[in-house]
């Protein structure tokens, strides 16, 4: 079972977005997902104090273009996309919401964290979201029970 990971990059700092992914991975693989990150083989960028939302044209992996279209694959190869919004912040995720549009469009099962008062509550949002949860803690137990249910109870 294949899951994408999504959610805000831009703003923040390459130490804090690697360790909030690193650990929705090593929570995840160990359930028995197959984690499809935006950050993977994206080392090159640990110098980076706050990313820009464009601009990467001296990185082969992160040109703009790049990063939309392997994004774009990972979220069509996916079986699940967890759109995690819990640390926005004030500033808009655009990457993540595009990515969540094509999730829904793609009929994939779109997980989404979006608490009470937060910037990403808008319409399409929670419509393109399957289901809505208001904290990643409650996610991830749904996420463990669903994996739960596909393996018939194997990672209990």
């Amino acid at each position: 079972m294949r899951i994408y990971l999504a959610g805000p990059i831009s703003g923040k700092g390459y130490k804090e977005v690697v360790e909030r992914y690193q650990e929705k991975i090593d929570y995840l693989e160990d359930l028995g997902y197959e984690v499809f990150c935006p950050m993977t083989g994206k080392q090159y960028l640990r110098n980076e104090l706050e990313f820009r939302t464009y601009g990467y044209d001296e990185f082969p992996v992160s040109t703009n273009h790049a990063i939309f279209e392997r994004d774009k694959w990972m979220v069509s190869n996916c079986d699940i996309l967890l759109v995690d919004l819990s640390n926005s912040g004030e500033r808009a995720s655009i990457g993540s919401i595009m990515e969540l549009a094509w999730g829904s469009l793609l009929g994939k099962q779109t997980i989404v964290v979006l608490p009470k008062e937060n910037l990403h509550r808008h319409a399409f949002v929670l419509e393109a979201g399957d289901i809505i949860f208001e904290t990643l803690e409650d996610a991830n137990n749904y996420l463990k029970d669903f994996i739960n249910g596909i393996n018939g109870g194997k990672n209990g």
